[in-house]
């Protein structure tokens, strides 16, 4: 459906359809649901988004994944780039309210049962990596959110504090802190 189309059932239908209203009805109402507008950012960031359940401790990282999407296409909104910084803050709030839920014990990425038997540097390494992964591990919640959002996932400042909802002054803190308290902690480590 064309921009025009879309301006000219709205105006003659007196504005968007109300929430309650059947999700058939909006289905020309914004970005989320525009079929190829949603299908473009789920194939280009559902990797992402599931690597982002996982560093933050997901025992079902795709499921996770899966369902910031769904609650995006329920969302409707109308801003491509307000989308994604959505999809990120849900799948943080899912990851922490599905881990408080179950009492699940954090697990690490990847398999524990690595064989490096045969290459001792590659046992050393790996060894670094899960000393790393357990210190990210013990660190509060929200500092360790802030941190894989800037580091592993690569993200500005200011879309790792629309990631977590907070204001660029609280991110900033909550990274910095993160940053000491990991670096102490390997200190202690090694």
């Amino acid at each position: 459906m064309k921009a025009d189309d879309l301006a000219r059932r709205r105006s003659s239908a007196g504005g968007p359809a109300p929430s309650s209203a059947p999700a058939q009805t909006s289905r020309d109402e914004g970005f989320a649901t525009d079929d190829a507008g949603y299908r473009a950012l789920f194939e280009q960031h559902f990797g992402s988004i599931v690597r982002l359940a996982r560093l933050l401790g997901a025992d079902d990282p795709e499921d996770i994944a899966q369902e910031a999407f769904v609650r995006l296409h329920r969302r409707h909104l109308h801003e491509p780039a307000a989308a994604l910084a959505y999809v990120r803050r849900t799948t943080a709030n899912l990851t922490t309210s599905r881990l408080r839920h179950l009492k699940v014990v954090r697990r690490t990425p990847g398999d524990a049962s690595r064989d490096h038997a045969s290459a001792e540097d590659a046992a050393l390494a790996a060894e670094r990596v899960d000393h790393l992964l357990t210190a990210v591990q013990r660190l509060p919640r929200r500092q360790r959110q802030a941190l894989i959002l800037r580091y592993w996932m690569d993200l500005p400042v200011a879309e790792v504090a629309d990631a977590l909802d907070v204001p660029l002054g609280t991110a900033k803190s909550d990274i910095s802190r993160a940053q000491r308290a990991l670096a102490a902690r390997l200190e202690d480590l090694a």
